[in-house]
């Protein structure tokens, strides 16, 4: 089947020849049909299968058809509304839309957290057609009565699953008690939890089902290799891997924000051109470290996982585990930023003893061993013993057992700031630990983790709340 079968638009064919693409993805021939009907669909790929696409060309052959709206003060009416996890996914969908819209009479903007309100609010007054946003900075327009979502047709929640790992349920909650009840709605993810699927019973309505592929797996065009270490040999035998394979194209993963940094400072100093990205970040750095990667200006990303699932690269030939995930599905859209669109590539974690029960949960989950290779001269060393793992509040000992560890309350935001979140409770799977309260204050948030306040919390202070899961939750009470 080719694109010109689907009964899109001239000018989105034109757009999409312009781009190099005449075969549609599984995902694409599925999707593209049901969305052009009208019907609300919930779907299922992992990443890389070319879903951003399957949702936008359709949607905008949908608003082209028909003429724009005008909201109550006279404006070009928002008529569609694209949500997603991530300040790099929005602006990279948004980027989607505007390469495929091109020739069409559509206006679209991006609104996400990290950068002023008013350019946002100017290009608001002015009127687009299609807005994709991250939900703390599109409820802080919302509540400042700077959008009006009156007039939405078609709603996309993408990247579902990653929203509510976030934490961000709750503000999902409230955009969608501002949209029509009546619109047709579009939900993606990459996996189906209980919660996704309540969430999916309330959005939707009949919705066709679309899932291209196994849940959790990953995808057989990504070669996946388990290079064991020594933890104090991590950081050289990257660099090893990465002088001695000539790679100029690497994106590498840290569990923590400080240790992307400490990463990134060792790289350059070995000549290796690298920038960090992750949430500290400003969003100018974060911008421009993405911009320079794409263009391979910058050897290496050095990214936490606010960035697994926001990197589009075309191409992307190395994504390396410096440190493996806690969470294992963290692992597949780690990996899932190579060998995407049916090109292949190669995904390598550095594995130290420290991080064997990482390793098992993920086999566990893909359901296949990851072939393992010692690199000569970079063998574990034979007296190394398993040391426990802190994330934040939370410890990972040795031989897998999680310790409780209740987080401390944050304090209150104040100026417009958001108030600052709970401590995390560390638990063991479906176990809740101890987690501090929120802090209170001005609900304002960014693309990132949304400022949550644990129960009987207050302005500026809050009380302890069950923590969740692997990792536990943010003070809040138990999803």
């Amino acid at each position: 089947m080719q694109f010109t079968d689907l009964g899109l638009a001239e000018p989105l064919l034109r757009a999409v020849r312009e781009q190099g693409y005449d075969t549609p993805t599984p995902i694409q021939v599925q999707a593209i049909p049901v969305v052009l009907q009208g019907g609300d669909l919930m779907g299922g790929a992992q990443t890389g299968t070319g879903k951003t696409a399957g949702f936008t060309l359709p949607m905008l052959h949908r608003l082209a058809s028909q003429p724009q709206k005008k909201d109550a003060k006279g404006r070009v009416a928002i008529r569609a509304l694209i949500l997603t996890p991530t300040r790099e996914l929005a602006a990279q969908v948004e980027e989607s839309v505007r390469t495929y819209g091109k020739y069409l009479p559509l206006t679209s903007m991006v609104m996400f957290g990290g950068v002023g309100m008013q350019p946002q609010v100017d290009k608001l007054r002015r009127g687009v057609d299609i807005l994709v946003a991250t939900p703390g900075r599109l409820l802080d327009h919302h509540q400042q009565r700077t959008l009006d979502l009156s007039h939405v047709e078609i709603f996309v929640l993408d990247e579902a699953d990653r929203m509510l790992d976030m934490g961000f349920i709750h503000d999902i909650k409230k955009v969608l008690a501002a949209l029509p009840a009546k619109k047709q709605s579009l939900l993606f993810s990459a996996t189906f939890s209980d919660e996704i699927k309540a969430l999916a019973d309330k959005l939707l309505n009949q919705p066709v089902l679309i899932e291209v592929a196994r849940r959790n797996q990953t995808a057989e065009t990504i070669a996946q290799k388990v290079h064991p270490v020594g933890r104090e040999r991590k950081k050289d035998l990257l660099a090893h891997l990465i002088k001695q394979g000539d790679w100029h194209q690497v994106l590498v993963f840290t569990r923590m924000k400080h240790g992307a940094n400490r990463l990134t400072e060792f790289l350059n100093e070995q000549g290796i051109s690298a920038m960090a990205i992750h949430g500290n970040k400003s969003q100018g750095a974060r911008t421009k470290a993405l911009a320079d990667f794409k263009t391979n200006d910058l050897q290496v990303l050095v990214a936490t996982d606010i960035a697994a699932r926001g990197i589009d690269i075309d191409m992307l030939p190395h994504v390396v585990n410096f440190e493996l995930p806690n969470i294992p599905e963290d692992y597949v859209h780690r990996i899932g930023r190579t060998g995407r669109a049916g090109a292949t590539g190669e995904a390598i974690s550095l594995v130290c003893l420290d991080e064997e029960i990482f390793l098992r949960d993920i086999e566990r989950l893909i359901k296949r061993p990851i072939p393992s290779e010692v690199v000569p001269g970079f063998e574990p060393p034979a007296g190394e013993r398993a040391e426990p793992i802190v994330l934040g509040r939370m410890t990972i000992g040795v031989g897998g057992t999680r310790r409780n560890a209740g987080g401390g309350g944050g304090g209150g935001g104040r100026g417009g700031r958001p108030g600052g979140g709970g401590g995390r409770g560390a638990s063991a799977p479906g176990r809740s630990g101890s987690g501090g309260g929120g802090g209170g204050g001005a609900p304002r948030r960014d693309g990132g983790r949304p400022a949550t306040a644990g129960p009987g919390s207050r302005s500026g202070g809050g009380g302890g709340g069950a923590g969740r899961g692997p990792g536990g939750g943010t003070g809040g009470p138990r999803r």
